[in-house]
């Protein structure tokens, strides 16, 4: 609120004051207006009609594009108010922590005199500190290396010279940690060759797309005994994830795309307490048949989690092939339905439906974290009963349902699946859902958003040998650029096959403790 005092007794100066805070008043309106379209766009992306909303894939950058318009206009907010003498309320916003082990660069400003206003000296009280994240962009420099030659000068029995370090590419321009740095910008931060070729140009680097192909084809192939470790000590668990995702392929021969597919096999024991460490190995199939995870997980035995997908059923046939291996199920992927079919319009018994399940994730919520025993003691106690009670609703529902209407399929899968879903009463190991390996598989559509397609098989092979060691990288908070800069490094300097298992994400903070 003005105060008297702080107007003008200039009559002219005060007309200009009202009508200035006029077209404040209308610009504010205006501002109200365009953030509420914001706010509906946002519930329309996250919650309209499947055909308007946007994808999973493209939801997270829809909500960068709001947030960013939000924050534009509340900067427009606050440069057209008015100063005043106290200092407003600050406007809550998480801006997020800055890391203690950032280099700490210090200024300190003084004051521009240190000499009171009665003449004497002024001493320190205390201070003020504040911190702000600054950055130095990312900065390519020349390792020159010198190798100097020598000679006797009382004999001629030949030259001494220290040999040439190990290169991953003989003769090549990249160290081990600029190819690693090119790795993680395609596979971790999904920017195509083409892009970080025009990234490099802006520093004078003239680099052809084709030459960063190579820096990324060559490691890949070093590579590849680190992932086949990987998937070998995945299967040798007792408790795995599985999905599956399209790899849009170029097709050799014409200008069309066929459809591969990663198939994730994903470890993640941390909700119960378990001792072995997260891991997700991609394998690039190209087809979803079931064959080709019979294929992938050879060797396994034990419970595979999977969503509702037919395919896996030839996991568990009477004639299969492979080890022993115990299919449970998604409820994620049972409500998921339910959920579409409330959005529709009233459905009772769909809502009701999707209530009794989410009360099994309020206790799963609560339960996570203990150990396996612990886990399932509750489960028995109290999710047990519930579920013993939705099957009798459950069942008593179908009968007055269609039986091909949406919401009849919908209690028609959960029937199917029905004892695949409630394995996880019975061992606390098993998670209520597939979500863990649906998070790891999510940044492989997120580069297939923004590449398209693999150029190849073998580049889509490349692809989920790379993505498999970032991916699980990131899964044990290490990362990425450090550990395939050092795991390069040993494959040049020969590291051992018999010692391949040193060279584990997870055992990267040994490594280099060690």
């Amino acid at each position: 609120m003005l105060d008297a005092a702080d107007l003008p007794d200039d009559i002219a100066a005060l007309k200009a004051m009202l009508i200035a805070a006029q077209a404040r008043e209308v610009r504010k309106d205006e501002r109200i207006e365009r953030l509420e379209k914001l706010v509906a766009a946002f519930k329309q992306a996250a919650f309209g009609r499947k055909s308007e909303k946007a994808d999973p894939e493209q939801f997270d950058l829809a909500l960068e594009d709001l947030e960013t318009a939000m924050a534009a206009i509340h900067a427009e907010d606050e440069a057209d108010s008015p100063p005043v003498k106290q200092h407003p309320k600050p406007r809550v916003a998480n801006r997020g922590s800055l890391p203690a082990h950032l280099p700490r660069i210090e200024q300190i400003i003084e004051p521009e005199s240190l000499i009171c206003a009665c003449g004497g000296g002024l001493h320190c009280i205390g201070e003020d500190v504040s911190e702000r994240l600054d950055v130095v962009p990312a900065q390519f420099q020349v390792i020159v290396t010198r190798r100097p030659k020598y000679a006797c000068r009382s004999c001629t029995d030949g030259v001494a010279q220290a040999q040439a370090p190990a290169r991953l590419i003989h003769g090549g321009l990249p160290t081990e940690a600029t190819i690693a740095h090119v790795l993680v910008s395609k596979y971790a931060d999904h920017l195509p060759l083409y892009r970080q070729a025009q990234i490099m140009s802006r520093q004078g680097i003239d680099l052809d797309r084709s030459t960063l192909a190579d820096w990324v084809g060559r490691p890949a192939f070093e590579l590849r005994p680190v992932f086949d470790a990987l998937l070998a000590d995945l299967k040798r668990s007792t408790k795995l994830f599985m999905d599956e995702t399209r790899a849009p392929v170029l097709n050799p021969g014409s200008r069309k795309t066929k459809t591969g597919y990663f198939w994730a096999l994903a470890r993640d024991d941390r909700p119960w307490d378990g001792g072995a460490p997260p891991a997700v190995a991609f394998t690039y199939a190209p087809g979803r048949a079931g064959h080709h995870a019979e294929r992938i997980l050879q060797g396994f035995t034990g419970i595979l989690q999977v969503d509702g997908y037919a395919g896996y059923n030839r996991l568990i046939a009477p004639d299969r092939v492979s080890s022993d291996i115990r299919l449970a199920y998604c409820w994620a992927h049972a409500r998921r339905k339910l959920v579409e079919i409330t959005r529709n319009g009233s459905a009772p018994i769909a809502e009701e439906s999707v209530k009794r399940i989410g009360e099994l994730y309020r206790i799963e919520a609560e339960l996570r974290g203990l150990d396996a025993e612990a886990r399932q003691a509750g489960r028995q106690a109290r999710s047990a009963p519930l579920i013993a009670d939705m099957r009798v609703w459950l069942g008593h529902h179908r009968a007055r349902v269609a039986g091909k209407s949406p919401l009849g399929e919908a209690l028609a899968d959960i029937a199917k699946y029905w004892d695949g879903l409630c394995i996880f009463l019975g061992d606390g190991r098993i998670e209520i859902d597939n979500n863990t390996v649906e998070r790891t598989i999510r940044p492989i559509a997120l580069n297939r958003k923004n590449t398209l397609f693999a150029g190849h098989d073998t580049g889509a092979e490349n692809w989920a040998t790379i993505a498999s060691l970032i991916e699980t990288c990131k899964l044990n908070s290490v990362d990425p650029q450090a550990y395939l800069t050092a795991t390069l490094t040993a494959i040049v300097n020969g590291h051992r096959q018999s010692q391949i298992d040193v060279l584990m994400p997870w055992n990267y903070s040994r490594r280099t403790n060690g």
